[in-house]
């Protein structure tokens, strides 16, 4: 900035005194000024102090030396006698097989760029990470491929726009990486990577509210502001994988599709969905089909429609149901913005339809649904239950606080039996 003609004016961010002398100056020197203010990130914490980690919460450890390190004694001896809950819960339907869908995808990935030449991969593919690719998965793509991984910041705008970019030609992709919840700033950009045709495959994970300790600021609800072109527009689709498997298959499928594709996955781990036989329900022969919804469980009272995280929810409630002699089927719809005709008019002539999401009630898949059957002239009963309400700060929390926990499905298709 100096070299441009700036006034720079550097100095401790920590020291006040001087922090407001250079204010001063700033303010009393004409043409533009940076005021620059060097500080470390959690000065005065022994452990976290000049370093990243004070992005995230303070460990139990460090927190209690410097408690004490400040004479909080009862503060920390408070702090010890916190029991972290646990969700002792167990999910009929499901496997005891969990893993991170997020890092499954970068997985996934590597395995498929591994099948392409150095000279093919350089050529036809470029990743752009958000100075989160130990969050979203991106990271294995950077270990395994370097060449063709770009370590940027801060700055997700800028990052997707620079994929959409190199994707801009036929026969290549820009792979972007962010949380869902920094989805909603790039509106724009999206547009614009549309109208250039672009090729653009998007992982946001910590999608949803499941594990979001950090709250409602980093909720990522509002997915389908992705899905804003036009009907006749370059494709756009999104994809929110329910395990696993499913995540495996997906990108399988998907992965050198044109057109801009958002994958979604979540901070928490999933478990594997089984068949009714108890078998992997995504596993063995099963290919993905872009588009298609599926049937999870069969049902004569009706059909709850759910997908990612919170399907093993849904299964759960719906096996749970059927116990009680209340024959309600699943559905999936793992390609979340597609009509999938013959799948609405099966559950479109069902007793009823239960939408159940983590997505925002106002902006997700059940705020389209019920248009999409009115359209049609079907009319079961229908409900929706999703996202509706400030975070409880919890983790696996969050869904009951929502009502959108096995419990909640369950009453919910009981309300709407009557």
């Amino acid at each position: 900035m100096a070299g441009q003609g700036v006034t720079v004016l550097e100095g401790d961010g920590e020291d006040l005194d001087d922090l407001y002398k250079r204010i001063c100056t700033a303010i009393n020197t004409d043409g533009p000024v940076a005021v620059i203010n060097y500080r470390p990130m959690c000065p005065g914490i022994v452990g976290l102090e000049g370093s990243t980690h004070g992005h995230d919460v303070v460990s139990v450890k460090v927190a209690l030396e410097y408690l004490e390190s400040r004479g909080q004694q009862a503060a920390a001896d408070f702090l010890r006698e916190v029991k972290a809950p646990k969700n002792e819960a167990v999910f009929l339907g499901s496997s005891d097989k969990w893993d991170a869908n997020r890092n499954v995808f970068g997985d996934v990935a590597v395995n498929i760029l591994s099948r392409l030449s150095e000279a093919e991969r350089y050529e036809k593919v470029r990743v752009v990470d958000s100075d989160l690719e130990g969050s979203c998965g991106l990271f294995k793509i950077h270990a395994a491929y370097p060449d063709i991984f770009i370590s940027s910041g801060i700055m997700e705008r800028g990052n997707f726009s620079a994929a959409a970019g190199f994707g801009m030609e036929a026969g290549k992709q820009g792979i972007f990486g962010t949380f869902s919840a920094f989805l909603e700033m790039l509106m724009s950009e999206i547009t614009m990577a549309r109208l250039n045709n672009s090729n653009v495959l998007s992982h946001f994970s910590h999608s949803g509210i499941d594990d979001m300790a950090d709250n409602t600021c980093h909720f990522g609800i509002n997915n389908f502001f992705a899905d804003n072109g036009l009907d006749d527009a370059y494709a756009t689709n999104l994809y929110f994988p329910a395990d696993p498997l499913q995540m495996k298959a997906c990108l399988e499928t998907i992965f050198f599709d044109p057109g801009l594709r958002f994958v979604f996955s979540t901070r928490s781990k999933v478990p594997t969905i089984l068949n009714e036989s108890g078998e992997e329900y995504f596993g063995g022969d099963y290919k993905f089909v872009s588009g298609k919804d599926e049937v999870i469980r069969e049902g004569t009272q009706g059909y709850v429609i759910s997908f990612g995280e919170s399907l093993y929810r849904a299964l759960d409630a719906v096996e749970r149901l059927k116990q009680e002699g209340i024959d309600v089927g699943l559905i999936n719809k793992p390609t979340l913005n597609v009509i999938d005709e013959d799948m609405l008019a099966k559950v479109g002539n069902s007793p009823l339809v239960l939408i159940v999401e983590s997505y925002n009630r106002k902006t997700g898949l059940g705020s389209r649904f019920g248009s999409w059957l009115l359209e049609r002239g079907l009319t079961p009963k229908f409900a929706h239950i999703a996202t509706h309400k400030e975070g409880c700060g919890g983790l696996w929390e969050q869904f009951p606080h929502q009502g959108i926990d096995p419990a909640g499905i369950i009453a919910k298709v009981k309300e709407m039996i009557g």
